[in-house]
């Protein structure tokens, strides 16, 4: 069985969705990860979608996809790995922060 990945697409920030999701799924696979989707009637938050379904990593076509703020609170639960241009962040834990 294979980690999970979050995909996450943000479609106010994205100029062909399609196009990001396949990105996102192609980049999940080289990594080795298992991609699940949000739930599209879902109000929850994405680190809460994110920790709900027991991810690993969120996936982003682009840093413009998650603001700052949510970035923080997606990296106390997972790691980070965006498509274009090519970026990993690691959990804040992982990376040696303290709380």
């Amino acid at each position: 069985m294979r980690p999970t990945a979050f995909g996450w697409i943000d479609f106010e920030t994205s100029a062909a969705p399609e196009w990001d999701r396949a990105q996102v799924c192609r980049l999940a696979r080289r990594l080795g990860y298992q991609v699940v989707w949000p739930d599209a009637r879902s109000v929850l938050a994405v680190v809460d979608q994110a920790r709900s379904a027991g991810a690993e990593v969120v996936i982003l076509p682009a840093p413009g996809h998650l603001g700052p703020l949510e970035l923080n609170r997606v990296m106390d639960v997972a790691d980070v790995e965006t498509v274009l241009p090519r970026l990993s962040f690691a959990r804040w834990h992982a990376a040696g922060a303290s709380r």
